[in-house]
């Protein structure tokens, strides 16, 4: 039972951040869950290939409420996302292949890299100009499979990397969110399906391959429903100086995983 509330209360946090601030939850999900899964003496040789893929488990059913949300106010660029799809698809199944190659020491090393990368754009505020693009195929796919690879390496929904080249696109700032919302729910069905394939027979019953259920299902009811109450909150708190503290916080979590 214990444990059962620890994820309860993990999700409130990542639900509650994700509507203040818009952060993914996949950078709570993942330190959240290695701590969690940590304590409750979990097999070493699989701490962050399970923190991993159930975080993208967990992203599925918070990218399919944030996605419709979006889509109701007819924020979402469909075209864009069909154009990236394919390569977010491909690239999160390569990114659980190679995650599956990786000691659980080696993903712990590249998940606090890509905090400390996250942390940088957060405090600098660095984005692209929005400007007026060329749309190819194979720029679209190219980057797609990119984005999908990384996110499925560290288990995120890609929205740090998806933003910011929606922007470089020509997308205002409300259209790249809403639409990099909806890019998330494809990487993480198909980076979830990766870490359940290449962890098949390594795990508990709870389990399918690196996908533990039971955290994913108390988790992601939680962080569900207190996404609207982080929206809410966004409306009162000021939000750049709460930005600038979560991306130290990051950086301590970085450290922590470096140092572990």
């Amino acid at each position: 039972m214990t444990w059962y509330l620890a994820y309860a209360a993990l999700g409130a946090v990542a639900g509650v951040l994700a509507g203040l601030m818009g952060v993914g939850g996949g950078l709570v999900f993942v330190p959240g869950l290695l701590l969690l899964f940590h304590l409750q003496d979990f097999d070493s040789q699989w701490l962050s290939h399970l923190a991993i893929g159930s975080s993208l488990a967990l992203i599925v059913p918070t990218a399919l409420s944030s996605l419709w949300a979006h889509h109701r106010r007819g924020a979402v660029d469909w075209s864009a996302v069909m154009r990236l799809a394919p390569g977010l698809l491909a690239g999160a199944l390569l990114g659980a292949w190679l995650a599956a190659r990786f000691s659980t020491r080696g993903l712990q090393v590249l998940f606090a890299l890509f905090l400390f990368l996250v942390a940088w754009q957060m405090l600098t505020g660095v984005m692209p100009r929005s400007r007026a693009r060329a749309h190819g195929t194979t720029l679209f796919l190219s980057v797609g499979s990119i984005i999908g690879t990384v996110s499925g390496l560290v288990g995120i929904g890609g929205g740090t990397m998806t933003v910011p080249f929606l922007l470089w696109q020509g997308k205002p700032l409300p259209r790249a969110v809403a639409t990099s919302a909806a890019c998330g729910l494809p990487i993480a069905l198909a980076g979830a399906l990766g870490f359940m394939v290449t962890g098949a027979g390594k795990t508990s019953t709870a389990a399918t391959g690196f996908v533990y259920w039971p955290a994913v299902l108390l988790t992601g009811v939680s962080a569900v429903l207190m996404a609207p109450l982080g929206a809410r909150m966004a409306h009162s708190l000021p939000i750049p100086l709460l930005k600038r503290f979560f991306a130290l916080l990051l950086v301590l979590v970085g450290l922590r995983l470096l140092l572990a």
